[in-house]
């Protein structure tokens, strides 16, 4: 086992060289850059959109400020440039390390990001990595809640939906998960803030943020109160589709396992259904279950929360590389591609080996062989 977990940590190496340098070579001929952003506001535009004549170096650098520099005027390959002086532009190169070459800054890059330093943000005063702490909170709170929220209804749903496979309650309850699965997370956001916070009906629930105003006054219960009072609709909104693949899940499981030679066996001896359901279909059904909650949580975590996080203005991680991307604040951008990539491959990592820790015939080791 620790030969193929060795195995499995070293082929990390290629695979996140490989995201980082395909996305690199991708923001090397995406239009805009952050001089282009700063010449934009100089010159009144729209700084979310501007673009590129020339595909050169207005692109991606470690998130460090680096000197040097020199050559023709750097005011010619940027729109809008003209008029301002050509030094200020070269000057602007330099700050953001765009006057080396692309492979150089590339380089550096992945030696700075090697040790987790992830540089000072283009356009925010603070540097990465505080930058990602600061919202890790909120991204949490969604990953966490949502995760156990759907696995809290999607287990008992599908056991039972296979106990009672083919009735009534299994047709219309399919009937509803797959309704809910359809409706768009972003679109039941809204109908909750229509009914329930004080769109047109009710003001039940507060509309933004994770606290109240007055949260270092609360005390213990009531900070938690009023925790999940401010999570309650977006975690609402966001669980809505997400234990329709696990509750499917978990009934295919269950029939599969109902349907073996050792489930008659244990009927056979006189077992009553409860007890040949949890004492011996359930740990084989669940695994597939519980050795996918790593990577359930992690989806949830990093993705989907985007719209969710901005209709309920939610400062998390999933708006700050929204708002990164359309400011090309690159050091942001490319850290937390560099995070979520390397966390994906550790929880694909964790998520074999809990196959294992829960069935000890899986053998991943002897498989490769």
């Amino acid at each position: 086992m620790l030969a193929y977990i060795a195995r499995r940590v070293l082929l990390m190496i290629p695979t996140l060289l490989g995201i980082m340098l395909i996305s690199f070579v991708i923001v090397q001929f995406a239009p805009g850059g952050p001089v282009e952003r700063i010449i934009a506001q100089l010159q009144g535009q729209d700084s979310g959109a501007t673009s590129r004549i020339s595909g050169g170096g207005g692109d991606l650098s470690g998130g460090q400020a680096a000197a040097g520099g020199g050559g023709e005027a750097a005011s010619s390959r940027y729109r809008g440039a003209q008029g301002l002086d050509p030094q200020f532009i070269k000057q602007l190169e330099v700050q953001f390390g765009f006057d080396k070459p692309a492979s150089e800054r590339f380089l550096k890059m992945l030696w700075d990001y090697a040790r987790f330093d992830f540089g000072k943000s283009y356009f925010r005063d603070i540097s990465v990595l505080q930058l990602i702490r600061e919202k890790l909170p909120v991204s949490i709170s969604l990953g966490l809640w949502m995760t156990l929220l759907s696995y809290a209804i999607s287990i008992p749903l599908g056991i039972r939906k296979a106990v009672r496979d083919g009735s009534a309650f299994d047709i219309w309850t399919s009937g509803v998960v797959i309704v809910g699965y359809a409706i768009p997370g972003f679109l039941f956001a809204i109908l909750l803030i229509v009914l329930f916070a004080g769109g047109s009906f009710w003001q039940i629930f507060p509309l933004r943020g994770l606290t109240s105003e007055n949260w270092d006054q609360l005390s213990l219960g009531g900070k938690i109160l009023d925790y999940f009072w401010h999570i309650a609709l977006p975690i609402t909104s966001m669980a809505l589709g997400a234990f329709a693949t696990s509750t499917l899940l978990t009934k295919n499981s269950f029939l599969d396992e109902i349907r073996k030679q050792y489930v008659l066996t244990a009927r056979m001896k006189g077992l009553s259904e409860r007890q040949v359901l949890y004492g011996h279909v359930f740990r084989n059904a669940m695994l597939i279950v519980i050795a996918g909650f790593p990577g359930a949580f992690i989806g949830a975590f990093f993705a989907g929360a985007l719209l969710i996080e901005t209709i309920f203005s939610l400062d998390g991680l999933g708006l700050l590389s929204f708002e990164s991307i359309v400011n090309r604040d690159y050091p942001v951008v490319f850290a937390n591609l560099y995070i979520f990539s390397l966390v994906g491959l550790a929880v694909n990592l964790i998520s074999d080996l809990t196959y294992t820790w829960i069935d000890p015939r899986i053998d991943f080791e002897t498989r490769e062989a």
